[in-house]
C-alpha cells in the first residue's frame, strides 16, 4: 500500500518518495518491518497466548528436557504470519500476480494449521485436524497455485534461444530494450509455457508440456497441477516434521528463505539473468519483497523460539512455512532444487518414512517390529544418543547453510 502512496507523492517531487521504485529498498524495509512486528508485537501475542492458557501438551517420550516444555505457549505461528503479511501488504505491489499467489498460499495454509492447533488446544483433541482434511486443504492450495501459474497471462518467462529458433505457439521475440542480449548468436523469447530449471545440467531447461507431448500447451496442466500439489504437501509436511526442537524449523526456514531471495533476485533482474544465462522472470522482483519479510519473520520469531523456547509455532507456523517455501520455489521455476535446498526437511521426512516402513516390514516378517533409528524424526534420534538440543539444532543449521550454498552455486555449475 505504501508503494502506491509514495508513487503518488513522487509525482510532486516529494523527497525520498522515489526510493519506493527500488526493489532493494522495499525488500530492506520489508525485512526490517517483519523483524519489528515479530519482536515487538511477538511478546504481546505470547502473553496473550499464556493468559488464554494456550500451552503445549507434551507426551513423555523419554527425551531430555521434554517435560519442562509442557505448558509453553503454542500457536506462535500467528507471530510469523503477521510478520510476513503486514510488511508485504505495506511494501509490495499488491496487483502483482506473484504476490497475490504467495498471499493466497500463506493465508490458506496458515488457516489449516490454525484449525489444527485450535482443535488440539481448545477442543482438547490431541489428534487435531484429521489428516485427510489437512491433505484436502493442501490439495486446494496446490490446485489454486498451479492454476494461477499455468493459466495466468501475467506469468511469463524470457529464455535465450539460438538465433535461428522457430517460434512456437504464444511465443514472441523480446527486443533488446526488454532484456540485455549477451551474445549475438542468441535471441530472447517470451513464452508462457511451464519451463523449469534442472540443476547441474547444461541447457538446464525442462518443459512440462514436452513430457506429455503437448506442443500446443492445451493439456500440460494435467501434469503440472498434480506436481504442484505433491510439492506443497511434501515440503509443508517436511517443515512440520522438522518442528520438533527449539529453533530448528524456524532457523532452517530462514536459511532456505535467504537462498530463495538470491535465486529470485537474479531471476527477476534482466542483466543478472543474461550474465548467468538463466530464465528471466518479469514481475518476479516483487517476490524479493515477500521473501525478505519471510526471512525477517523467521529471524524475529527465533528471538522467542530459540532454546529455551518461550513459544512454539505449532502447525499454524510450520505448515505455512513449508507451503510458502514450496510455492515460492515453483513460482521462480526452481522446484527441482527443493530436494537440495530443503534437504533438512527431506531427511526428516525420510527418517520417519523409513522408520515406519521398516518397523511394519520386520513385524510382518519376524513378528516383532524393529527400528533403524532410536527415534524418528531424525533430530530425536540424536537426542536419544545424548546430544544437547541446542547442539543438534546448530548442526542442522550448518547442514542447511551448506545445502543453501550448493543451491546458489547451481546458477553457474551446469
Amino acid at each position: 500500500m505504501l508503494y502506491y502512496l509514495f508513487r503518488f507523492f513522487d509525482q510532486f517531487n516529494v523527497p525520498g518518495a522515489g526510493l519506493f521504485d527500488y526493489i532493494s529498498f522495499r525488500a530492506s524495509m520489508a525485512l526490517i518491518g517483519s523483524l519489528v512486528v515479530s519482536i515487538l508485537f511477538g511478546k504481546r501475542i505470547i502473553n496473550r497466548l499464556r493468559k488464554q492458557q494456550i500451552g503445549e501438551t507434551v507426551r513423555d517420550l523419554g527425551l531430555a528436557g521434554q517435560i519442562e516444555k509442557s505448558g509453553t505457549p503454542t500457536m506462535g505461528g500467528l507471530i510469523i504470519l503477521s510478520a510476513i503479511l503486514l510488511p508485504t501488504l505495506l511494501f509490495a505491489k499488491l496487483d502483482n500476480i506473484y504476490v497475490i499467489t504467495m498471499l493466497i498460499a500463506t493465508v490458506w495454509l496458515g488457516l489449516i494449521g490454525f484449525l489444527d492447533d485450535y482443535i488440539k488446544v481448545f477442543k482438547k483433541n490431541k489428534e487435531g485436524l484429521k489428516g485427510k482434511f489437512k491433505i484436502i486443504g493442501q490439495i486446494g492450495v496446490g490446485v489454486i497455485v498451479g492454476s494461477i501459474l499455468y493459466f495466468s497471462g501475467d506469468v511469463r518467462v524470457h529464455k535465450r534461444v539460438p538465433s535461428n529458433y522457430q517460434l512456437q505457439k504464444d511465443e514472441v521475440f523480446v527486443t533488446k530494450e526488454h532484456v540485455q542480449e549477451g551474445n549475438d548468436q542468441f535471441r530472447w523469447i517470451a513464452t508462457d509455457d511451464m519451463t523449469t530449471t534442472i540443476p547441474f545440467i547444461k541447457g538446464n531447461e525442462f518443459n512440462y508440456n514436452w513430457l506429455i507431448g503437448d506442443s500446443n500447451k492445451n493439456y500440460g496442466w494435467l501434469l503440472f497441477i498434480p506436481i504442484v500439489i505433491f510439492i506443497v504437501i511434501a515440503v509443508s509436511n517436511g517443515a512440520n516434521m522438522t518442528d520438533g526442537l527449539d529453533g530448528l524449523a524456524t532457523g532452517t526456514s530462514a536459511i532456505i528463505g535467504l537462498a530463495l531471495a538470491v535465486l529470485a533476485y537474479v531471476s527477476s533482474n534482466g542483466k543478472f539473468a543474461d550474465y548467468l544465462n538463466v530464465m528471466y522472470i518479469p514481475q518476479a522482483e516483487e517476490l524479493v519483497v515477500f521473501i525478505a519479510a519471510f526471512v525477517g519473520a523467521c529471524i524475529g520469531f527465533l528471538w522467542y523460539n530459540s532454546f529455551p523456547a518461550q513459544v512454539f509455532m505449532g502447525d499454524t507456523g510450520s505448515l505455512a512455512l513449508g507451503g510458502i517455501i514450496a510455492v515460492f520455489a515453483i513460482s521462480i521455476r526452481k522446484e527441482l532444487l527443493i530436494p537440495v535446498l530443503c534437504g533438512v526437511f527431506l531427511i526428516e521426512n525420510l527418517s520417519v518414512m523409513l522408520q515406519v516402513g521398516y518397523f511394519k516390514l520386520t513385524k510382518r516378517r519376524f513378528g516383532e517390529g524393529r527400528r533403524i533409528f532410536l527415534m524418528a524424526p531424525l533430530h530425536h534420534h540424536y537426542q536419544k544418543k545424548g546430544l544437547h538440543e541446542a547442539k543438534i539444532v546448530a548442526r542442522f543449521w550448518i547442514v542447511g547453510i551448506l545445502l543453501a550454498v550448493i543451491s546458489i552455486v547451481t546458477l553457474k555449475v551446469r
